[in-house]
């Protein structure tokens, strides 16, 4: 019955979220107790933000049903269209990690961040994200093995380390000492055909019109890292140094490892530098080591992420890439 309630009020809307726009503007909405009332919560004890490419009624009606049988009430915020994808953002009377699983679970080709806060985008902040698989669309030392000759070594080590099987420290010198001897051209040949992930530009260029800082904490090297920075004019990377000796590859890695201890470290440092609280700071990442960052950031969001960070992690983006974030962030 509270469904068929839910499906009777949205009827009268369009089929696509972002069109209820004009709606919003004449009244504010109330979701309480099974149905729509005019009004607003009191206080927040949460938010709901719905993401998709096309942000369509379906989305609206099994999110409300959770919310419903929940006894969550839910005030509609706004609806928006940010860096070609659409949201509708809920301001929550309670927020809970069983409500944000059940959201979860709803969710088939729309993405949901269920979250207690979001950072303000009327705010100074920073944007701390993973390398590989996360701002690039590809592992940097699996390529460069693979030009090695080691391809197959090294690509199952990294994805025993992504999992978690493995500690990053540990996995990171069994796969660099894999390519000594290598000549470390293969280096620039790797950098030569980087893809950056979708969404990745469009993100860094609404940061910085937001006047955010952006950072990159990798496990990986620090010439990738460095490339990125003077193509997108990030503020900061932190990655490491492979040992070269006349032209080739040692095997050794040079100085601390940034591994998941280090990511987090480096998310409280930059904060401090930069006078920000770190619930002004969102870190993004995919793998196993960066779980640390993320449940250290105000925001911590999960990109197409491995099976244990999808199960640890505040947000997964699992429809949407980093353009996705930015529509996190303009949420508030």
């Amino acid at each position: 019955m509270k469904g068929r309630k839910v499906a009777l009020f949205l009827n009268e809307l369009h089929e696509r979220v972002v069109q209820w726009q004009g709606v919003l503007a004449q009244q504010t909405y109330l979701w309480q107790q099974g149905k729509w009332i005019a009004g607003q919560l009191p206080a927040t004890g949460g938010w709901l933000v719905l993401l998709a490419e096309q942000l369509n009624k379906q989305a609206f009606v099994s999110s409300l049903q959770v919310l419903d049988e929940a006894g969550v009430n839910a005030e509609l915020c706004k609806v928006e269209t940010v860096a070609a994808r659409e949201l509708a953002v809920l301001r929550l009377s309670s927020w809970s990690p069983a409500l944000k699983a059940a959201l979860q679970q709803q969710a088939t080709d729309w993405d949901v961040a269920c979250v207690p806060e979001l950072p303000s985008s009327n705010q100074p902040g920073l944007v701390l994200m993973d390398m590989d698989s996360t701002a690039i669309q590809i592992e940097c030392i699996d390529e460069i093995a693979a030009l090695a000759g080691v391809g197959e070594e090294v690509a199952a080590v990294t994805r025993a380390a992504m999992e978690g099987a493995l500690p990053f420290s540990e996995s990171l010198r069994r796969r660099v000492a894999a390519l000594a001897g290598a000549d470390a051209s293969i280096i620039d040949a790797v950098i030569d055909r980087m893809p950056l992930m979708p969404g990745l530009t469009e993100l860094v260029t609404g940061l910085k019109a937001m006047g955010w800082k952006v950072a990159i904490a990798s496990g990986g090297f620090v010439p990738f890292a460095r490339h990125l920075q003077h193509q997108l004019g990030l503020d900061a990377v932190f990655a490491n140094t492979l040992e070269i000796v006349d032209g080739k590859l040692t095997g050794r890695v040079l100085g601390d490892i940034v591994d998941a201890e280090a990511k987090a470290r480096i998310l409280e440092t930059l904060a401090q530098q930069h006078g920000m609280a770190l619930s002004q700071t969102v870190a993004i990442g995919d793998g196993a080591n960066d779980l640390h960052m993320l449940a250290k950031a105000g925001l911590g969001v999960a990109l197409h992420a491995k099976p244990l960070v999808q199960e640890q992690a505040p947000v997964c983006l699992n429809q949407l890439s980093l353009e996705g974030v930015l529509g996190l962030l303009r949420a508030r």
